[in-house]
């Protein structure tokens, strides 16, 4: 049986920067998670994305879909070989303060 490994965009050196937070829904108070199906290439590039679960704001949704579409992500996998494949990106637009 092969093994699949999906992709990622969480290793440290890919340097993905946050998704942008609208302005406009920052002052209206819009916060929301967005689920952004997005494929991924062989050589770990985004090539189409789509709104997977919308956040209800269509602001939020645009920016992720925006950044995800931006950034670089290490290859899945199947069978040791890089190949193309669909993967789901969470993204959570909160207003709260972080505590770092």
């Amino acid at each position: 049986m092969e093994e699949w490994v999906l992709p990622t965009q969480s290793a440290a050196y890919l340097n993905n920067p946050p998704p942008a937070y609208p302005p406009v829904s920052k002052r209206l108070g819009e916060q929301g998670r967005v689920v952004v199906r997005v494929l991924i290439d062989d050589k770990g590039w985004p090539q189409q994305a789509e709104l997977q679960t919308s956040s209800g704001y269509s602001r939020l949704d645009r920016a992720a879909i925006d950044a995800v579409m931006s950034w670089r992500y290490v290859a899945g996998q199947r069978g040791g070989r890089a190949q193309a494949m669909w993967f789901n990106v969470p993204i959570t637009f909160d207003l709260k303060p972080s505590r770092d």
